[in-house]
């Protein structure tokens, strides 16, 4: 368990700046004014992701569960 405790901090930071990587780049429907109550945003909510941004927001789901998980595995090896 030593040389996972010595690896985990950098496959924590590998993994926390890929999914800052991946929240960025999603495109965001909503502009400014949709968040003040601004513009006609009804169906904004109502969106079907399809090739790469469907591709991408899996990859940022599961960026997110294995950071998660790396943290645990983290506070159980300490």
């Amino acid at each position: 368990m030593t040389s996972l405790a010595g690896i985990l901090p950098y496959i924590q930071i590998a993994l926390s700046v890929l999914l800052v990587v991946a929240v960025l780049i999603q495109k965001s429907e909503a502009g400014v004014g949709g968040s003040f109550g601004g513009g006609d945003n009804f169906n904004a909510g109502f969106h079907t992701r399809r090739g790469f941004e469907q591709k991408l927001f899996y990859f940022t789901i599961a960026c997110a569960v294995l950071f998660v998980v790396s943290s645990l595995l983290a506070l159980i090896i300490k």
